[in-house]
């Protein structure tokens, strides 16, 4: 409905923007032959180039403007933009025009959000449609960029104090260009933006756009620290963070700078241009004589690679691992995570292979967090491949566990379903897939099994030395047990086709079965798999309710259960509640007419129990309106039955 709205509307103020009635007669033929907004905008953006005077470059830019932001622009910031004149030195305030006259330039393809007071075009076909048909502003980033840099170089603008933490209301510009120039620029790079940014840069600390590009960073960066003109972000650490090599030349060769100096935030240049990845800057900073490339910074102590590894810049690893005075294992000093933990992490498989092919490298440093290994991230984040790589040195211990509770690194693979990780670990002979960890005393196909993570339970039980009996120490429940009360039909299948499970362990705390939670669970499916096994029993009853699956099954009125049970010739039908009930009359006192009526059937083991006066009374009550309408709330549930550990 919008999209046809629209397209009404551009062809609308196409017609009437012809002053007479032969010219509008002919626009109307013209436009009622496309069919679609391609043919509208077309339409449209021919006439805002049609306007006289500067009105045409106020319509084109502000559309560039728009189109080409990396953020939404408030009206105040694009108004203010479009009253740049490049070449000036100062700010002409009568140069800049009101949003009115903006949008009446643009002949509505540009509209204001209410909410926000930000500029936007009218639909995201205009955004595709601009993107896919260029050729309205040429160079539309090399200009932006010339426009923010020669806005940062007015006279205004430099006599901001360094020390204020936003935009002021006269000035509203001046964090858009001071945040995001060198995007544009690095996007574009023309002759002419270079002298802009080297006189901005020259003088940088002494710059409104210094803090500001610093507050873009660190949202969160203490504000007293940034209080003081004279801050350490200087020229240089700006143009390495910005990634523009051309820049970072020509700053060299215009000031002596001290190459090393750590800034406000605790990092040097080089490890700016490692965080953004710029390969061409950090080879130009390692060129410098006096550069140190192991140089940590204050406050966590990460080194340039650190970064680099964190981030998974190949080629700046690349070019930082081919110097020879580089430490490959200096671990950062808040958690003592190397630059291998950190592309081991982030499953940088580039990065870590050319950290392994270092013959200095230590592959088993932990953190000092929690004593995990590079190997141990790979195996929780489920990076099949960095596990792989790694698993192919000899030096590393595949039965590593953290050490807070002991978890190894097939108990984490297999906690979180990663079947090839798991895999690649068992093909290890050192491997021990029973280990369990000190908290709860649970195995790697304990935990496949609480999870349901079917295809990690088939590799496991693949191994002739896994144990499938093995409880844990909290409940000592079984991961048959831990199967069953899940619902997991397809893991209990593959645990009762293993000859060496018993089916019939219950726990410790209150000797709960398998089948015992399947029937509480209400998993139908289980408690068939489960009574096809002849080794079962039906009547095991436990010792918080002392209740038989038979007397939960009534109880909770799972006819589908119980005449699965009734189908067992050893069940037992003399089974009493705690209170001497039978399943019999459990299901009537509930209303569950249809377990009454199996459980009363003449050829159902409770008949002798039974004579047909008795039974029919017991219909009645089960069929009563009282009991009927409030079968629901009386139906008993077990709270601690809904999930487990």
């Amino acid at each position: 409905m919008a999209y046809r709205f629209l397209l009404v509307s551009l062809n609308l103020d196409a017609i009437l923007g012809e002053v007479t009635i032969a010219a509008r007669r002919e626009k109307l033929d013209e436009m009622t032959k496309g069919n679609h907004l391609g043919d509208a905008y077309a339409a449209t953006l021919g006439r805002v180039r049609a306007q006289k005077g500067s009105r045409s470059r106020l319509g084109t830019e502000a559309l560039m403007w728009v189109l080409n932001s990396e953020r939404p622009l408030k009206t105040s910031e694009l108004c203010h933009a479009l009253g740049v004149k490049i070449g000036s030195t100062n700010l002409d305030l009568e140069n800049i025009p009101t949003i009115r006259a903006l949008l009446g330039c643009s002949l509505g393809l540009i509209t204001v959000e209410a909410s926000s007071d930000t500029v936007r075009l009218v639909h995201i076909t205009l955004q595709q449609y601009l993107f896919h048909n260029p050729s309205l502003i040429q160079s539309p980033h090399s200009t932006m960029a010339e426009v923010c840099l020669t806005f940062l170089n007015f006279r205004c603008v430099w006599e901001i104090l360094p020390t204020l933490s936003s935009a002021t209301s006269t000035i509203p510009f001046v964090e858009y260009a001071s945040c995001y120039w060198g995007k544009h620029a690095r996007k574009a790079k023309t002759e002419s933006v270079s002298p802009l940014a080297l006189a901005l840069l020259v003088r940088f600390e002494e710059h409104i756009s210094s803090r500001l590009l610093l507050l873009h960073y660190y949202k969160n960066i203490d504000q007293g620290d940034l209080a003081f003109r004279w801050l350490s972000f200087t020229g240089l650490h700006g143009a390495a963070s910005l990634g523009i090599p051309e820049i970072v030349t020509a700053l060299l060769e215009v000031k002596a700078w001290n190459i090393n100096l750590i800034d406000i935030t605790g990092q040097t240049a080089l490890s700016w241009a490692a965080v953004g990845g710029y390969e061409d800057v950090v080879k130009i900073l390692l060129q410098l004589k006096d550069v140190n490339p192991n140089i940590a910074g204050t406050g966590h102590g990460r080194t340039p690679l650190w970064w680099a590894a964190q981030h998974g810049h190949e080629g700046v690893v690349r070019v930082l691992l081919e110097r020879g005075d580089i430490d490959p294992n200096t671990p950062d000093t808040e958690y003592g995570r190397t630059p291998l933990w950190l592309a081991a992490q982030h499953g940088h498989e580039g990065v870590v292979r050319m950290l392994l092919e270092r013959g200095d490298i230590d592959p088993n440093t932990p953190d000092t967090e929690y004593g995990r290994t590079p190997l141990w991230l790979a195996v929780q984040h489920g990076h099949g491949g960095v596990v792989r790589m790694l698993l192919e040195r000899e030096d590393i211990n595949p039965n590593t566990g953290d050490t807070k509770y002991s978890r190894t690194l097939l108990w984490r693979a297999a906690q979180h379903g990663h079947e090839g990780v798991v895999r690649a670990l068992l093909e290890r002979e050192d491997i021990d897939p029973n280990t369990p960890d000190t908290k709860y005393g649970r195995t790697p196909l304990w935990l496949a099994v609480q999870h349901g993570h079917e295809r990690v339970v088939m590799v496991l039980l693949e191994r002739e030395d896994i144990n499938p009996n093995t409880a844990d120490t909290e409940y000592g429940q079984t991961p048959l047990s831990r199967a069953a009360q899940g619902g997991y039909k397809g893991v209990v299948k593959l645990l009762l086709d293993r000859q060496d499970i018993n089916p019939n362990t219950g726990d410790t705390e209150y000797d709960l079965t398998p089948l015992w939670w399947a029937v509480a669970g209400g998993h139908e499916g289980v408690i068939k798999l489960l009574l096809q096994r002849e080794d079962i029993n039906p009547n095991t009853v436990d010792t918080q309710y002392g209740q038989a699956p038979l007397l939960w099954a009534a109880m909770g009125g799972h006819e589908g259960i119980v005449k699965l049970l009734l189908e067992r010739e050893d069940l037992n039908p003399d089974v009493r509640s705690l209170s001497g009930q039978t399943a019999l009359e459990l299901a009537a006192s509930r209303g569950h007419a249809g377990v009454v009526q199996l459980l009363s059937e003449p050829n159902s083991p409770f008949q002798f129990q039974l004579d047909t006066q008795r039974a029919g009374s017991m219909r009645r009550r089960a069929l009563s309106p009282g009991n009927i309408s409030n079968r629901n709330c009386e139906k008993r549930s077990i709270h601690f039955l809904d999930g487990g550990k």
